[in-house]
């Protein structure tokens, strides 16, 4: 902290000598329609090449609804690197790049609603030489792929939703250079009126439900459910208030009661659910220990691996346990959920063998022994040591007792060394995702043979472990346990889940299995608008009354 404000000192110092001379070569002023409007923020509805932008373009008045797309182009003087350089000459190009960035103001009807120091965007290169910068702030067609984009979506999740009421509103965005906690004049500023209209209201009467066919494994059910609240749901991932949602099946008792598709999804679209896919490891798991290829959940890890031939060997490691793979508990250094962890599968991807990765990976010296935590390449482990182990090959194996039987369609995604990727993404219809969730409901169970060990079941099916940070939440064998609270009453659910919004929801006293397909990939709503749905309309309309 001293040394932090040292620093501080020293560049509030050097505003005052601050000369007015560039530290790196920028596109400068790059058109005489980019001088015009140095030092303002133009608005688009669309993405416009500059050469095409005229001032026809500019947005001075905008319908702002779920369905919008919002662009801005910002005319500046200088690169950002140069601005940066004016607040701190003292500091380089590298150590501009490294303490310094954009602060974006956003103000609602003159009343600043939310500030965000920008750091790490944009990339270096960026910094030094753009002058003009084009960016969404909201784009429906390619959601989260700018860093402008997730302030954006900061912006409505720290009071910007609240602020944009219904009706008429200004907006005003500021753009100022920062170094540290030394802040710049305004470099470009934009105004622009809004009249807000994202709130839903659906006509139930003018919104028809599909018609529902057998499906093999899958009677229809005549169970009578809430039809207007699926309606207004309907209605409501339609207009993009619920977003990037796919697929919805509902199967109570057995039977197929709802199924609804969206975004141009059908029965026959296969979709990638990310990490619904580790539970597959667990139910292979549990039929190759019912089926005697592996002698039990207690198995250690020295049982399938010379250990001390890998980098940071640890009698630790010796002692790590199928069970703690299938709890996400082993004692290694990985953490999905800390980017700064070892472990990370971010770090394990790039690599050219997974499983070499995990093996090669420190023992965590400060996380407490047994204690749960995200950890993919666990998972990727498991399923090496299925793929060694089963007859066939992991994916021979799998076809054989577990895709056949259910009669279940599916592609599967592969490690470097071609064997089936546990880490997930296998691919299925939503209807299969709900027979994979239905065998579980059966005890195990499907056509009246024992595919899955009722044992099994029972043990993924129980709370293995509490997740921290998550009260009242729980993780099994690579399922998770919940509950949610319909009209005062809790119901407990183990479910797959996956990025996106992807869901198979087995509720544990009720004839329920619930499949939610999504594609809203690396956003922070997707799974709080999973639960929304869940406890504000789909559980509502098909628990009885």
């Amino acid at each position: 902290m001293h040394s932090r404000l040292l620093i501080v000192i020293f560049l509030l110092g050097s505003v005052i000598t601050a000369t007015a001379q560039d530290i790196v070569r920028d596109q400068g002023i790059t058109s005489p329609f980019h001088q015009a409007n140095t030092g303002k923020i133009i608005f688009t509805a669309r993405p416009i090449a500059l050469p095409e932008l005229t001032p026809g373009d500019f947005l001075d008045t905008y319908e702002l609804t779920n369905k919008s797309n919002l662009f801005m182009t910002v005319f500046m003087n200088h690169s950002l690197t140069n601005y940066m350089h004016r607040l701190a000459p003292g500091l380089s190009v590298d150590s501009l790049h490294k303490l310094s960035g954009y602060q974006f103001s956003l103000l609602v009807d003159g009343r600043l609603v939310y500030k965000s120091d920008i750091l790490g965007a944009p990339l270096p290169a960026v910094r030094d030489t753009e002058t003009v910068m084009r960016k969404p702030l909201i784009d429906n067609e390619q959601e989260g792929v700018w860093w402008t984009q997730f302030f954006w979506g900061r912006f409505l999740r720290n009071g910007g939703d609240s602020a944009l009421t219904e009706g008429k509103h200004l907006l005003r965005l500021e753009i100022r250079p920062h170094v540290l906690s030394v802040v710049g004049d305004v470099i470009a500023a934009g105004d622009l009126n809004l009249v807000v209209n994202r709130k839903i209201v659906v006509d139930v009467s003018r919104i028809q439900l599909n018609r529902i066919e057998p499906y093999p494994g899958f009677a229809v059910s005549t169970e009578s459910f809430d039809r207007n609240k699926i309606k207004e749901l309907k209605g409501k991932i339609e207009a993009m208030e619920f977003r990037r949602i796919n697929s919805i099946v509902v199967i109570k008792d057995g039977k197929l009661l709802i199924e609804e598709y969206f975004n141009g999804e059908s029965r026959s679209s296969l979709h990638d659910p990310r990490s619904v896919g580790k539970s597959f490891a667990s139910t292979m798991a549990g039929i190759a220990i019912g089926e005697g290829y592996l002698k039990g959940e207690g198995q250690t890890l020295k049982e399938f691996y010379p250990l001390s031939t890998f980098a940071n060997y640890s009698p630790e490691k010796e002692r790590v346990t199928l069970k703690d793979l299938l709890t996400m508990s082993a004692a290694f250094d990985g953490n999905d959920d800390d980017g700064n962890s070892p472990g990370n599968e971010e770090n394990m991807y790039p690599t050219s063998d997974w499983v070499k990765f995990t093996l090669d990976l420190p023992v965590s010296a400060t996380r407490p022994r047994g204690q749960w935590h995200y950890f993919t390449a666990g998972v990727v482990l498991l399923g090496d040591i299925l793929n060694k182990t089963v007859p066939g090959g992991l994916e021979q194996y799998a076809h054989k007792k577990l895709f056949a039987p259910l009669g279940i369609q599916y592609q599967w995604g592969y490690t470097p060394q071609h064997v089936p990727n546990t880490a997930g993404g296998i691919r299925l219809n939503a209807l299969d995702f709900a027979k994979y969730g239905q065998l579980y409901k059966n005890g195990g169970r499907w056509n009246g043979k024992q595919i899955l060990p009722r044992q099994w079941v029972d043990k993924t099916f129980s709370r293995q472990l509490p997740i921290p940070g998550r009260p009242d939440e729980f993780y099994g064998y690579l399922f998770w346990n919940k509950q949610y609270t319909v009209r005062g009453k809790r119901y407990e659910t183990y479910y797959c889940t996956g990025n996106g919004g992807n869901k198979i929801f087995v509720f544990k006293d009720q004839p329920l299995v619930i499949v939610i397909t999504a594609s809203a990939y690396g956003q922070p709503y997707a799974h709080p608008q999973v639960d929304r749905m869940m406890t504000d309309y789909i559980l509502p309309a098909v628990l009885d009354k």
